[in-house]
């Protein structure tokens, strides 16, 4: 059984080698791959009044912004994260397209402090690379699976990872703190986990 240090070498490695083919896509095909998304039936039924939290792109990231408008125009309440520090869960805070952002962390735009936190139904999450066993390597921090653990410890929640088909891989050398997907939404396809 590898240990810690070797499982975080080998995330690290995956990490940097699906970021680099990430990174080499073309905006345009980054583009029309989160349109795909966005235009494709979601695999949850969405109904008025449901809260999905969703996060705000940085990098060459897939934009799940076209995603979260289609949501928001079903009825879904928006949510977007915000740092509460280091070793500590994400807050869902309530936005809607069009309120003003705090800069964040790495200068990623998070809603302002004075947004309700909420808890959100279904949770939109960005990923540096996965497989089809629902799990997935994030950027380092563990933000992520700190959250999903917090908030599936408060209630069913419905987990979605979204990216590029370019960044699945094999296996994700995974340990017992990651929190594993219900669903990957891909411009190919919606990968459904398990008993989802």
């Amino acid at each position: 059984m590898p240990d810690i240090a070797e499982h975080q070498s080998q995330k690290a490695q995956l990490r940097a080698d699906v970021l680099a083919r990430r990174d080499a896509m073309p905006a345009e095909e980054r583009a029309a791959a989160a349109e795909t998304i966005a235009a494709r039936a979601f695999p949850v039924a969405v109904k008025p009044g449901l809260t999905v939290a969703g996060f705000m792109p940085m990098k060459s990231e897939i934009n799940p912004l076209p995603l979260m408008r289609k949501l928001a125009g079903a009825g879904a309440r928006l949510a977007l994260p915000a740092i509460a520090g280091r070793g500590k869960p994400l807050i869902m805070r309530a936005y809607a397209f069009g309120d003003e952002f705090a800069r964040g962390q790495w200068g990623i735009r998070e809603p302002k402090p004075e947004a309700p936190e909420v808890v959100p139904d279904i949770l939109i999450v960005p990923l540096a690379c996965f497989d089809r066993r629902g799990q997935r390597i994030g950027y380092g921090a563990g933000y992520y699976d700190m959250t999903i653990h917090a908030l599936r410890a408060k209630k069913l929640i419905v987990t979605v990872g979204i990216a590029f088909a370019a960044q699945e891989i094999p296996k994700v050398p995974a340990t017992d703190h990651d929190e594993a997907l219900d669903f990957v939404l891909t411009e190919r396809e919606v990968i459904v986990i398990g008993g989802a």
